[in-house]
């Protein structure tokens, strides 16, 4: 059982002192039976006037900082130290109903899966459903598991990564038109694609180990995938920009129907235009164990 270390620090330059409004934070990994959180420290600069504490609706830790003092630079350095178990992906059990696509989920479930299957995206001319379909086979059944990895591979295989700085996510129809997009961009189109299928699923918000600097793609800041409802799996992770199936060198931080729902940090600042010098994001994944 590795345990990773992450630090996660965003820093915004002003020309001079600016006022602070209301930032909300979702830096602190989820807990379960595959990451266990040890500790954790955050630092902020200036130092805020209040910090507290929820969970959203979704059961997320966010942090709410308010702030009394100008400054020309607010810097949030967040680090936390977990146990993570990866979890062979070819291990999770399927009920057996559900091993073959299409499947039904059960009535007392559809009550609570039914907003994640609900499509968001328009797709007038059925194009990303055309996409998801042709891994479907027209001559037999098709298997669950193999639909599963058939998608996430097709989106490694087919669309170009390339890393973007601005917020926001471009919509499905725009990534399957251009053929690349960033990790929260495959993410999306992923999801849509299994709602398409009418298939359970939701955006995730965390941080990617990458041992080798080359061997993953959307390392050094916060990464995106997606998770999808199987029954008697549960919920699987599925990263396509990476082509991963399972939780591994994946920390989970927060879980959202819509990709809105879970920024990392987001906040108002007073002051004038010209004053804003930009934001910096430094993070670093790295093997812990000789902490």
């Amino acid at each position: 059982m590795p345990v990773l270390g992450i630090h996660h620090v965003t820093t915004y330059r002003y020309r001079q002192p600016v006022a602070f409004g209301e930032h909300r934070m979702m830096f602190r990994p989820r807990e379960g039976h595959d990451q266990r959180l040890i500790e954790a420290k955050l630092e902020i600069t200036p130092e805020p006037s209040e910090i507290r504490w929820l969970h959203d609706v979704f059961g997320n830790s966010v942090g709410i900082a308010r702030f009394s003092s100008r400054a020309s630079e607010l810097r949030f350095a967040s680090s936390v130290w977990i146990d993570h178990t990866p979890l062979n992906a070819l291990d999770y059990p399927i009920a057996r109903d559900a091993e073959t696509f299409p499947f039904s989920y059960d009535v007392e479930d559809m009550a609570d899966l039914a907003r994640s299957i609900e499509r968001q995206y328009p797709d007038p001319d059925h194009l990303v459903e055309r996409w998801a379909r042709q891994f479907v086979r027209r001559d037999g059944p098709t298997g669950t598991r193999a639909l599963l990895a058939d998608l996430t591979h097709g989106v490694r295989r087919h669309f170009a990564y390339v890393a973007r700085s601005e917020r926001g996510v471009q919509e499905p129809l725009a990534t399957l038109r251009l053929g690349s997009g960033t990790c929260r961009d495959f993410a999306v189109f992923l999801i849509e694609a299994l709602r398409a299928l009418g298939l359970a699923a939701r955006f995730v918000s965390g941080y990617l180990y990458a041992p080798e600097p080359s061997g993953r793609l959307g390392g050094g800041a916060t990464h995106a995938w997606l998770r999808v409802y199987v029954p008697g799996a549960g919920w699987v992770e599925l990263d396509p920009t990476n082509g991963i199936i399972g939780n591994r060198d994946l920390v989970r931080v927060a879980i959202a129907r819509d990709h809105r729902q879970v920024l990392p940090l987001h906040g108002t600042w007073t002051g004038f235009p010209s004053d804003d010098l930009g934001m910096t994001v430094d993070v670093s994944v790295t093997d812990a164990r000789s902490r």
